[in-house]
């Protein structure tokens, strides 16, 4: 164990003794009550939308690159449609406490008081938005929420009490209180691209778990499914389990309000029926089985493959087309034009040089080496919606003649976006293919289906970013145990522990006082009639460990407070997995 050293943390900071990162997220865990009137509204003015934006802490209202940002992309693509709509930058305080954006700040604290005035602000602005919806006498009117990093709190917190039906969709940015069960463990599931959450847009992070200041849990209720998204960038020190500031302040400048925006107005689109023009642009590969057996459906595929094609084309896509056998006839996949030669000519013509003849002795053919072969060899484009359609009559090999397994397309198709499959197969050869296009966020369709309502859900996908990708860490998980806490007096307590990390974010309610390198702490400012909470967040380099809490009980006396802790203190199971 490393030596102790001992800090005290209080609002009387002296200068110079200890260096503090102050960082301006704050939220008091605290019961909404509603404290605004109904608002009033002409019914023969109200809009067909409304779009509310929640601002970060210590923006200023209307006049912050977030809200203005958020705005233009949206309202760009609003103006294709004919619907009335507004927009509003939330009114409520959106308190900095101290600060006015999250900047680093070297030798400055706040003490624990201000702590309570900030979870009165996150109060506020879901209250807020709780009598904006729900009390609109607009009664046809719908609404999109979004909030930033505490207006991202706000958000979440009202919006369980938000009337659903009111609602087309909620975003958040830089949540500190995410929540995404796949980032957990030492090798976590959505790390092999599994079992992510339908909320999780953009997390790029696969092991991301809960948010720095702890997690809503469950994030959403089954009556908001499909409503609500979460955008977290890459390194994001409040939603992501790395430990950049810069990452967390620029959802302005790295293009993720445009990346919502695509979502957001396709959510719209669905909500008040007008057909969505404005889509991310797509990369199509379509791959046709070329066995004899082909030969009876041949020519009702090639017609969907270039109606696919065209509409793709049309909408400024790219599109790719190969042929594929069974690799035993020998028959390796034939590459009739790619992303960076598919004109419609030259697609017309690479359909036309592709006919059904041979096919082996077995039925299943080497679909899982020509998939891998595809999604290998083309150059994908950042951004856009990758789509691989195949087209056939029969199963395929698992694993294939050259070795590909099932699970080789699926890390591959998970790792470049994904690449979503969607395959036409015979009804007899329906369940052969489910698995792989769940596996690939996909859809299996049979040959007497609608074919023009598959390449019509091809084309109104929207998918323009990664939901997660498969990162490795550079170095360990760093990890912390609490030793002991103790309350002193009437505002102070004193916490010990033992960590690896090379420093250590002190939190107080949600409130972030500072970084420390010492290993004993006392807390300053604490407000006697509340239950106190203490966390502490071990950091390395690059990488915040899971958090660990302590909650110091509001209780008559000092001593009866100090047997409460010593009760409850049953820390977290330090996370110290390699990966």
């Amino acid at each position: 164990m490393p030596a102790t050293k001992h800090h005290v943390i209080h609002a009387s900071f002296l200068a110079g003794k200890h260096v503090f990162i102050y960082i301006s997220i704050m939220i008091l865990s605290m019961a909404i009550v509603p404290i605004f009137p109904p608002v009033a509204t002409n019914a023969s003015n109200c809009p067909d939308l409304k779009v509310i934006f929640a601002r970060g802490s210590g923006a200023e209202r209307y006049n912050n690159n977030d809200y203005q940002v958020f705005k233009s992309t949206l309202e760009s693509k609003l103006k294709t449609s004919n619907l009335t709509y507004e927009f509003d930058d939330l009114d409520y305080p959106a308190i900095g406490v101290g600060a006015d954006n999250l900047q680093v700040l070297i030798g400055a604290y706040f003490g624990g008081g201000d702590s309570y005035e900030f979870g009165g602000s996150v109060n506020q602005g879901a209250n807020r938005l709780i009598n904006i919806i729900n009390n609109d006498t607009c009664i046809n009117t719908k609404y999109v929420i979004a909030g930033y990093s505490q207006g991202a709190l706000a958000v979440m917190k009202g919006l369980d009490s938000i009337i659903p039906e009111k609602l087309v969709y909620a975003a958040t940015f830089g949540d500190p209180k995410i929540y995404l069960p796949e980032g957990k463990g030492a090798i976590p599931a959505a790390c092999r691209g599994d079992n992510l959450s339908e909320y999780r847009i953009y997390v790029p992070d696969c092991r991301a778990y809960t948010g720095l200041l702890g997690a809503k849990t469950p994030y959403i209720t089954p009556a908001l499914s499909g409503k609500v998204g979460t955008w977290c960038n890459k390194f994001d020190i409040f939603c992501s389990s790395h430990f950049s500031i810069s990452s967390h302040t620029s959802y302005d400048t790295d293009n993720l309000y445009e990346d919502a925006s695509r979502l957001i107005f396709s959510k719209v689109a669905a909500e008040f029926n007008f057909k969505n023009a404005y889509t991310s642009p797509h990369d199509t590969a379509i791959l046709i089985d070329s066995t004899g057996s082909m030969g009876d459906y041949i020519a009702k595929y090639k017609s969907e493959a270039l109606r696919l094609a065209t509409k793709t084309l049309d909408a400024g896509g790219r599109v790719a087309l190969y042929d594929y056998r069974d690799l035993k006839d020998p028959y390796t996949p034939v590459k009739r034009c790619g992303f960076d030669t598919c004109t419609l000519e030259t697609f017309k013509q690479g359909l036309n040089q592709i006919g059904a003849s041979d096919g082996g002795e077995d039925e299943p053919e080497s679909l899982l080496s020509a998939s891998f072969h595809v999604m290998k060899n083309e150059s994908w484009q950042l951004g856009s919606t990758k789509s691989l359609v195949i087209l056939t009559d029969a199963s395929y090999h698992s694993p294939d003649y050259d070795g590909t397994t099932f699970y080789d397309v699926k890390a591959l198709s998970k790792q470049i976006d994904p690449v979503n499959f969607y395959i036409i197969t015979t009804k007899s050869h329906l369940a052969d293919y489910e698995s792989l296009a769940k596996a690939t966020d996909g859809a299996v369709v049979t040959t007497s289906s609608n074919l023009t309502l598959l390449t019509d859900t091809i084309m109104e996908r929207y998918d323009s970013l990664p939901r997660v990708e498969e990162s490795l860490k550079d170095e360990a998980t760093p990890s912390l145990v609490i030793d002991s806490a103790e309350i002193i007096s009437n505002s102070e307590a004193t916490v010990s522990f033992t960590t690896d990390a090379k420093s250590t974010i002190v939190i107080l309610n949600d409130a972030i006082l500072g970084l420390t390198s010492d290993t004993t702490i006392t807390i300053g400012d604490l407000n006697i009639n509340f239950n106190n909470q203490i966390t502490l967040v071990p950091l390395s380099s690059n990488t915040r460990g899971e958090p660990v809490t302590v909650e110091l009980n509001a209780a008559p006396s000092f001593l009866a407070q100090t047997e409460l802790i010593t009760q409850k203190l049953i820390p977290k199971a330090p996370n110290t997995g390699r990966r």
